[in-house]
């Protein structure tokens, strides 16, 4: 493997957290080439593991999602030999994850404070509901309710029906993200001398940040925001249509691809006039979704989509998640991979979404049964 697809290699993790934001961050880093160690609740482990059906072997796919790339250790915090396995880990370890409610940590002395005080070099990343204080740092996080709590549900949904959750936990992913890149830029203020660092990451801020343009328009304008369905609020066109056989999604990103879609619909006259500029479009939204809804009933998915994107506007079909991991497009770019299971079978994962000098990186190491590592955790830390 390239050494430049390992440009973490040689610095040690120790990961506390559960569930997603933690673990997503933590295997990012592992992914990396960092060594990652997983610490667990004995019997139970990671919530996670119990998040199915669907199941490969003993993991559920929410578990094999964001802990490949890392060892288990299955420690009790109220053990003495437990915990001082933890901290012998803690005083060799580069980065410390971890993502109870505050205060929780303190009493083994385990929070930031104290594990910094031995080390100040350590960066510690604690990724919280509502951040380390504020009025609302007592109340857990979990994705579902900060999607309403951060707003993100109330644009959500069509503009006469409910507020709606998005498919996936966005928040704890965009979190996971956000940890990630803050522990990457306390890495290099390490390296030039600025010492270690605690971060407060915070699901609530990650989630309201995450909504930029509809919360800057909040904080310029004071008026709520509208649900649009799958439109844009200030932009038009940009959105799903319906064809004969199914949906697909129109993106008009400035005048000129809405002078294209006109030429390839056969209206040039709809170029220019009343319609010609996006805010005079998003104005009259209803005349023109109106009119472009009709012209693509009449017609399939197919022809509407080569079409369009033959003349250069932004479009394409919308598809089932199946359809997705079995497009050829992903398995030719390296995204998809074969990886190998703790009890010897294999299954398909995601690669991280980028590369490094052409190169992708992946799940060197299988997502761990629970605790199979923690002989090997007490012996190579046991001179800490």
């Amino acid at each position: 493997m390239n050494a430049a697809v390992t440009p973490l290699e040689g610095l040690v993790v120790l990961d506390l957290s559960r569930v997603l934001a933690g673990p997503y961050a933590t295997q990012m880093l592992g992914d990396l080439g960092a060594e990652v160690w997983k610490v667990e609740r004995p019997g139970a482990g990671d919530e996670t593991r119990a998040w199915g059906p669907p199941f490969v072997g003993e993991l559920s796919a929410y578990f094999l999602s964001v802990n490949r790339n890392k060892r288990s250790a299955a420690l009790d915090f109220t053990v003495r030999a437990d915990r001082d396995a933890v901290h012998a880990a803690a005083r060799q370890a580069d980065i410390v994850v971890e993502n109870f409610l505050p205060g929780t940590l303190a009493p083994f002395g385990l929070d930031a404070a104290s594990l910094r005080r031995d080390r100040p070099e350590l960066i510690v990343c604690s990724i919280t509901g509502h951040g380390q204080d504020g009025p609302y740092a007592h109340l857990p996080g979990y994705d579902a309710v900060m999607q309403g709590f951060v707003g993100l549900q109330s644009v959500t949904g069509e503009p006469d029906g409910p507020p709606l959750k998005v498919g996936v936990a966005l928040i704890d992913v965009l979190t996971g993200v956000h940890a990630a890149s803050a522990i990457l830029a306390s890495l290099v203020g390490r390296l030039r001398g600025r010492g270690g660092a605690h971060l407060d990451v915070a699901l609530s801020e990650v989630g309201v940040a995450s909504l930029v343009n509809v919360t800057q328009s909040a904080l310029a304008t004071g008026r709520p925001a509208r649900r649009h369905g799958t439109a844009h609020p200030t932009i038009v066109p940009y959105q799903t249509f319906t064809a004969r056989d199914g949906a697909f999604v129109v993106a008009v990103g400035n005048d000129g691809q809405w002078q294209r879609l006109c030429t390839a619909l056969e209206a040039p006259e709809r170029a220019t006039g009343a319609w010609a500029a996006n805010p005079d479009r998003v104005l009259q939204r209803e005349e023109v979704v109106g009119w472009l809804a009709a012209r693509f009933a009449d017609g399939t998915r197919g022809e509407w989509v080569q079409r369009l994107q033959a003349a250069q506007v932004p479009c394409g079909p919308v598809r089932e998640v199946h359809e997705v991991v079995a497009d050829p497009a992903l398995e030719s770019r390296g995204m998809l991979q074969s990886a190998p299971l703790a009890d010897g079978g294999s299954t398909r994962i995601l690669a991280l979404p980028w590369r490094i000098q052409g190169e992708r990186r992946h799940g060197a190491l299988p997502p761990p049964r629970l605790g199979q590592d923690t002989a090997a955790f007490r012996e190579r830390f046991r001179a800490g």
